[in-house]
């Protein structure tokens, strides 16, 4: 494989060395144009921990790069210190590993690299693999996820076996799992003692069950990853819109962040970041405190996102009449409403194993009651318009 970083390169040198559409077109998201702000990054001194056993030294802040576009922000990234990329084999249609491989260049070899696999079988995730290695222009990867798994069901043993044999043959370093259900799955990788590194969902909204998950995992010895940190997203909406009134509490990204970043079982963390503002505030957290302001802050964002973020805290499980996924469906909404990326939530509904002539406006009553607020009926309506 024709490649810029040698595998016998990372075999002998040992653990890394830490290094400094349609949502707007519908008027609710700014355009990529708007909102990309080429400002000079500020000076941050990263902070680093240890992704558990594995021992890698990571930033507190890393990049999730699934919706990004631009290579130069990535760059940025790169200069400002951040030396945790994390991607997939699927997003952006499979051009986003192209793209990160692209602006990672020759310093690859001096950052943690993270992709994922959404194969169903052994054969399949392997020749994902290949097929990462090549488009992200590296001969290993540093950490390898079997992507979005609920329930230990859909890890079965030939999966593992996959990772085993990628490790064996030199093509990854550590295998993990991406969920947005720890309770359930944490206490499964930790039985299981193969895993090296949980990605989990993770941010201030959620019930403190999931950060006892995440707790007993790391004392485990598994690096954690805290993935969807910023409680749906919610930055993007237009100003002038009732999104945007409704949303409106400035810092409150920044505060989110901090929140997950003061746990210190979260190794690091993958915002996702499309633009320099973001990357500009996001670097923030690695040097300014968590806070009472911060606090009320944050219970003032819960207050105006209750009504249209789901915590998947999985209550409503069972609750639909009609067999709708209804946490599935609010999250591919998020995609939408929450990060302005109207393609890939819908691409996401239409993954769904579910019934699309299933209308909620068909029902007289709901039999979902969220605990927490969500205006289920409404929120299940819009995904049907929007995407089915």
């Amino acid at each position: 494989m024709a490649s810029s970083t040698s595998r016998r390169d990372f075999l002998s040198a040992g653990l890394m060395i830490p290094l400094a559409g349609a949502g707007s077109s519908m008027g609710l998201f700014n355009s990529a144009a708007e909102s990309t702000a080429k400002t000079p990054a500020t000076p941050v001194k990263p902070t680093y921990r240890t992704l558990g056993r594995t021992g890698l030294k990571v930033t507190t802040v890393g990049m999730g790069c699934m919706i990004t576009s631009d290579p130069s922000v990535i760059e940025r990234a790169l200069d400002a210190g951040i030396n945790h990329f994390d991607t997939a084999r699927g997003y952006q249609h499979g051009n986003n590993e192209r793209m990160v491989g692209a602006a990672l260049g020759k310093r690859r070899k001096n950052i943690v690299l993270s992709t994922k696999t959404e194969a169903h079988d052994k054969k399949g995730a392997l020749e994902q693999l290949e097929i990462s290695l090549r488009e992200l222009n590296t001969d290993y990867l540093d950490i390898w996820y079997l992507h979005g798994k609920s329930n230990p069901s859909e890890a079965p043993d030939d999966m593992i076996e996959a990772q085993q044999i990628a490790k064996q043959q030199g093509k990854i370093r550590f295998a993990g799992i991406s969920t947005h259900d720890t309770p359930k799955m944490a206490p499964w990788m930790a039985q299981k003692g193969v895993f090296d590194v949980l990605l989990t969902m993770y941010n201030f909204s959620m019930e403190p069950a999931v950060g006892e998950a995440i707790a007993a995992a790391a004392k485990s010895g598994m690096g954690i990853v805290g993935m969807k940190v910023m409680a749906g997203g919610f930055r993007r909406a237009r100003p002038g819109t009732p999104l945007h009134e409704k949303l409106s509490h400035p810092g409150a990204s920044l505060a989110m962040l901090k929140w997950v970043i003061r746990d210190p079982n979260i190794a690091t963390t993958i915002p996702s970041i499309t633009d320099m503002d973001q990357l500009e505030d996001n670097l923030k957290a690695m040097d300014q405190p968590y806070s009472g302001t911060d606090e009320k802050l944050l219970a003032a964002h819960l207050d105006a996102i209750r009504p249209l973020y789901c915590r998947v805290c999985g209550k409503c499980e069972g609750q639909c009449q009609k067999g709708l996924p209804v946490s599935d469906m609010l999250r591919t909404l998020s995609y939408a409403d929450g990060y302005g990326q109207f393609e890939l939530g819908r691409e996401r509904f239409l993954e769904l194993a579910a019934d699309r002539s299933v209308r909620c406006s068909d029902c007289s009553t709901c039999t979902v009651n969220c605990p927490h607020g969500v205006q289920v009926t409404a929120r299940l309506s819009r995904a049907q318009e929007l995407f089915a």
